[in-house]
């Protein structure tokens, strides 16, 4: 049964509680409220990650003849990342749906004329989402790992024993000391295959097929026969001689060890943050080590390069000179590459990632109770729409900056912080207009 504002006021004064403070019976009412319909918004948010994420790849696994008790292990090993995402969108469009609510029944405005202030509707909603964004904040840097490892030593024991999940249509994948790169796939067959790898004994190779079929190579690892195949190697070391071959048929095999060592690297997102900053900060002093040692080696050369161009034609040196320049040159680009690696970036996006995900939730409080408090009529369903609106502007900025911090060198900071920034300054504005008004 649902108790209006009117009928807690009156209670309100029974138990000689002070219109001008925080009402405790208010508070726990908008509690209640916030927390339902949060608890409604999260089944929703949740069902549309988990059909988008998961059911499309367990459907992608179970078409390779994986058992069914397999794959609902992975279903429910990559469940915390789905909790952890859907929580602060939930947050949103529940908080909007109970102030909404609230506003267009007029019990906002029977609170405010009983002298209440806008606190007793701000302070039960902050404390929400301060509840949802730790609750978050748990799945996505405890849950979220322990689950991604699950599911990685899960995932790779299937690949032993079913090898094509590895290999799909206009893909590349990468392995120890292989990279294949597949045209079309037809149940075994696939279409115009390329394969670049690297011998025990230092030997490249770049093998092209115009067709290739995959074998039941059972634990053995990934057995492919190859049709009508060109095959190019050249030794490490003296990369200008090199063989070529063909062959009507070749049978080219990629080892277990292999293809589970490919799965076998722990990315940023399988860490908590806290090992993430450690790594970071490892990452961090190797970077500086190898980009002084880069440095000096530049500046050594380029020293020896400046004298012998004073020296002139008449240096023993001078003939050396296209030699002392290539080299210079070749190690400027190493140093500039080093400058300019990304790598460390993913680190410090997933790092603030971590962060700036449930936290949201804390952000989007202040923007749903100042735009539910506009609301006229029908808030709850408004208030729904808004909420979804503003979840798919939020993930679109979110994506967004990802992008950005990876492609573009953004500050990762700025590329994770900046969806919620925008939300907390626009809910706080939002308010002030309100409470002036």
């Amino acid at each position: 049964m649902r108790f209006s504002v009117e009928k807690l006021l009156l209670w309100n004064k029974r138990e000689g509680e002070s219109p001008r403070a925080i009402s405790l019976t208010i508070f726990r009412y908008i509690l209640i409220e916030a927390f339902f319909a949060f608890f409604i918004s999260f089944l929703f948010f949740f069902f549309i990650f988990f059909v988008n994420q998961l059911l499309l790849m367990a459907q992608e696994i179970l078409t390779k003849h994986v058992p069914f008790s397999q794959v609902a292990l992975l279903v429910l090993f990559s469940l915390p990342g789905v909790i952890a995402m859907s929580a602060p969108f939930a947050s949103l469009v529940g908080t909007l749906m109970t102030i909404g609510r609230l506003s267009s029944d007029n019990e906002i405005l029977v609170m405010l004329s009983s002298g209440l202030s806008y606190r007793n509707v701000f302070v039960p909603a902050a404390a929400v989402g301060v509840v949802i964004s730790l609750f978050s904040f748990i799945a996505n840097d405890v849950l979220l790992p322990a689950g991604t490892l699950q599911f990685a030593r899960l995932y790779r024991s299937i690949l032993v024993s079913t090898p094509a999940l590895e290999l799909e249509a206009n893909s590349v994948k990468k392995f120890k000391n292989t990279v294949i790169v597949t045209g079309n796939v037809t149940g075994n067959a696939i279409d115009n295959m390329l394969i670049l790898d690297r011998t025990s004994d230092g030997e490249r190779r770049v093998i092209m097929a115009n067709n290739a079929e995959l074998k039941d190579a059972g634990k053995s690892g990934l057995s492919l026969d190859l049709g009508r195949a060109f095959v190019q190697s050249s030794k490490e070391i003296a990369r200008e001689d090199y063989d070529y071959a063909t062959a009507g048929f070749l049978r080219y095999w990629v080892p277990q060890e292999d293809l589970i060592q490919a799965m076998s690297t722990i990315s940023p997102r399988e860490m908590s943050s806290v090992d993430v900053f450690r790594e970071i900060r490892k990452k961090t002093a190797e970077i500086d080590v190898r980009l002084n040692e880069r440095q000096n080696k530049v500046s050594v050369l380029a020293l020896a390069l400046e004298d012998t161009l004073r020296a002139g034609p008449s240096a023993e040196s001078w003939n050396r000179k296209a030699n002392q320049f290539a080299a210079f040159q070749r190690e400027a680009q190493i140093l500039q590459s080093l400058r300019e690696d990304r790598r460390l970036s993913m680190y410090w996006i997933e790092f603030y990632k971590k962060f700036s995900i449930p936290f949201g939730a804390f952000s989007f409080i202040f923007l749903a109770v100042s735009l539910g408090l506009m609301a006229k009529r029908s808030g709850q369903t408004v208030g729904f729409i808004f909420g979804l609106i503003i979840s798919v502007v939020y993930w679109v900025l979110l994506v967004g900056g990802q992008t950005m911090g990876i492609r573009f060198d953004t500050p990762p900071f700025w590329s994770m912080w900046t969806p919620n920034i925008l939300a907390l300054s626009a809910g706080l504005i939002l308010a002030v207009i309100k409470i002036v008004k």
